[in-house]
């Protein structure tokens, strides 16, 4: 579909330097962050995956298993590739 919006200066600037990072065209950079803000967990939801246990680190939530910097490692490069 083919349709002109405004955006600010800031979102503008941003999502340029999106999609030059990733080789793509600005829509595609626009569709891509606007899916992405899609699935993300709404901040106090339930189904968040990470909680803070009672010393402030980062857990899994439900497993209480430590989130671990491999395993931030292992996510980011997932993401990225």
């Amino acid at each position: 579909m083919r349709l002109t919006v405004n955006l600010d200066p800031d979102v503008y600037s941003f999502t340029s330097a999106y999609a030059g990072a990733k080789g793509i065209t600005l829509s595609a950079a626009l569709g891509e962050l606007i899916r992405r803000a899609e699935r993300a967990p709404q901040p106090g939801s339930d189904s968040s995956r990470l909680t803070r246990n009672e010393h402030g680190y980062l857990e899994i939530a439900k497993t209480g298993d430590p989130l671990t910097p491999e395993m931030v490692k292992e996510a980011a490069e997932d993401e990225f590739v």
